[in-house]
């Protein structure tokens, strides 16, 4: 099986785990990110590997599954490497919690086995688009979701679905939400947690000014147009982690994009969802 393997944290214990997947995998079956290749170039197996790559442009046609080494944020930046390839994603989850890189390191080797042989669960996963005269790059996708929030003082964000108005949110920012990206910061602000396979978004408030506002569960084919007002000059537009200055008045459009990611997920979503938040792990029970 050819696999494409990317990590951003090159500490001993990764490096470790990276050259036991290569080992695993077989080296001439292997592509490495070339920062990885970079700073371990000085182990013998990184040096086996089959070629490097910097950008989705690189991968060639044979990739079966695309290794991220870290956590959700080395998962989320995998996203912009995989782009509508359709290469799956397998989180190796030597970072905390875990939500997307949930392959345990103790599981690598049978993960990799049932990954070969066709018999581990893949699943799609809708993204967010953004437009606009933003900065967002030549990847304005977000697989958890798209925020924008004050650099000082409230800001307020005028919202139109579907050319409808909506609502004027005047709070520290709002989120709009996947489904996979509901247990994320949406979550944090009091947002409910979505089954990746729903089909809706989620649009969650940052500490609104009104506390009669509450998020809000919407259908994964609106259109979403936001304007955004303040007494400041700019206001921060994240798109996933990555984030950019936007000037004050800058429109921009949220949307389903047009392709989806594929995961690897060897648990099902409820014993993960169980496990990460440890619902039940109570004496009593």
């Amino acid at each position: 099986m050819h696999a494409a393997i990317f990590g951003k944290v090159i500490n001993e214990r990764n490096a470790a785990l990276i050259c036991r997947m290569i080992r695993i995998l077989k080296a001439d079956n292997v592509f490495l990110h070339h920062s990885l290749f970079a700073r371990l170039s000085h182990m013998p197996e990184i040096g086996q590997a089959a070629g490097t790559f910097s950008s989705c442009h690189d991968l060639p046609d044979s990739i079966a599954c695309f290794f991220s080494v870290g956590g959700d944020g080395t998962f989320l930046e995998s996203v912009r490497f995989v782009g509508n390839s359709g290469i799956p994603i397998a989180g190796v989850n030597s970072g905390r919690l875990g939500f997307l890189a949930t392959i345990a390191e103790e599981q690598l080797q049978d993960a990799i086995e049932r990954l070969a042989n066709g018999n581990m669960p893949v699943e799609e996963r809708s993204l967010l688009a953004v437009s606009g005269n933003t900065p967002a790059g030549n990847f304005p996708c977000a697989l958890n979701d798209v925020v924008v929030q004050k650099k000082a003082g409230l800001i307020t964000v005028h919202v139109w679905c579907n050319d409808e108005f909506l609502n004027s949110y005047w709070a520290d920012g709002l989120i709009i939400a996947t489904p996979t990206g509901s247990s994320a910061y949406s979550m944090s602000v009091g947002g409910p947690i979505v089954a990746p396979a729903s089909k809706n978004f989620i649009i969650s408030p940052i500490a609104p000014h009104n506390l009669t506002v509450r998020p809000l569960v919407i259908p994964d084919n609106a259109r979403l147009k936001l304007k955004i007002d303040g007494r400041t000059n700019a206001y921060t537009l994240s798109v996933d982690s990555r984030s950019y200055d936007c000037p004050i008045q800058t429109e921009i459009t949220v949307e389903r994009a047009g392709f989806t990611v594929k995961t690897v997920n060897p648990l099902p979503f409820y014993t993960t969802l169980r496990n990460k938040l440890m619902w039940g792990e109570d004496k009593r029970n």
